[in-house]
């Protein structure tokens, strides 16, 4: 048994509640990897703090001074976020490069994460899906559509398709529109509460523990995903293992978890799209139903177990 250190600056966030992906990324690696390990959990590590025998980081320009300051003779595994594999790479951060470079192992979360990495970084590279506990589907509506988006208010998560899909469909009532997540910028928290009074059937209900977003994923007819940028949603794979069907934007982060042949897509930014879906999945019961059954056998690829054996197998590696 080895003394791991797991950093995620996402932590240093927790006390608002936000449920940010990392955070429960490495929540859930913590006790993945207890039966075997010791794990001190912290959102950040610097010289003179306790140091295991290997630094487990999430998000390589945000845990930057982290991987640092890392003793030299022990090993890194760094985890990729959407943001450094879709943002901060490409665009040339020297924080986040430093990262990858310094890394003895990087971790993708969907399968199509690594084919963004220059080919001498993919040998050092594993795709390890996330995990969530199945949960049986709650009581879905039968006399309308409800339509479940999970995201933070911010540009990444694109709520603005969202709005402007719900006001194309305004004169639909039977189709209903939640959306949970917390105006991480004010301004798009303003147009969510416009949206609301010009569209009767939207609804902006802030941030929600996660059990209760859970539970609404559980009783949704449908999550909505409509990404712009994204390393792999864990509200996609919550929604898989509840049986919910996934109507996600046409984006490598979603691909990467759903399959490149999945039926329920639309363009990134396409509320036109978006709408015409929607509708379709309302009028059309059996594709709605089809959408359902794929949904359930997906689930099986994001076991718990499966998660566990492959983080044991690349930790146990490193170790070694």
């Amino acid at each position: 048994m080895a003394q791991l250190t797991l950093v995620t600056p996402a932590l240093s966030a927790a006390g608002a509640r936000l449920n940010y992906g990392n955070e429960q990324t490495a929540g859930r690696w913590a006790r993945l990897l207890a039966p075997a390990h010791r794990v001190d959990l912290r959102a950040s590590w610097q010289p003179g703090d306790p140091a295991g025998a290997l630094l487990i980081a999430l998000h390589a320009r945000k845990s930057a001074p982290s991987v640092a300051a890392w003793p030299a003779e022990r090993p890194v595994l760094l985890v990729l976020t959407g943001t450094d594999l879709y943002a901060d790479l490409p665009r040339g951060d020297a924080a986040a490069w430093a990262s990858v470079q310094r890394a003895d192992a990087l971790v993708v979360l969907n399968r199509l994460g690594a084919a963004q990495l220059p080919p001498a970084l993919r040998a050092k590279t594993r795709v390890l899906l996330q995990s969530v506990p199945a949960r049986a589907a709650g009581a879905r509506p039968a006399r309308w559509l409800r339509a479940l988006m999970v995201g933070h208010l911010r540009e990444e998560k694109d709520p603005r398709t969202l709005f402007a899909a719900a006001r194309l469909l305004r004169e639909r009532a039977d189709i209903r529109i939640d959306h949970i997540g917390a105006a991480l910028d004010p301004a798009l928290g303003r147009e969510a509460q416009a949206c609301m009074r010009d569209c009767p059937h939207y609804r902006w209900l802030g941030a929600r523990p996660h059990a209760e977003v859970r539970r609404r994923i559980a009783g949704a007819n449908l999550l909505v995903h409509a990404s712009r940028l994204e390393g792999g949603a864990h509200v996609v794979i919550e929604a898989l293992c509840s049986g919910t069907p996934v109507l996600a934007s046409r984006m490598d982060g979603n691909l990467g978890l759903l399959g490149e042949d999945w039926p329920g897509l639309f363009e990134v930014g396409d509320a036109a799209g978006l709408a015409a879906a929607l509708v379709r999945l309302r009028d059309q019961p059996d594709t709605l139903a089809g959408l359902s059954h794929l949904a359930e056998a997906r689930a099986a690829d994001f076991a718990p177990e499966r998660e566990q054996a492959r983080l044991l197998a690349l930790v146990n590696d490193l170790l070694s």
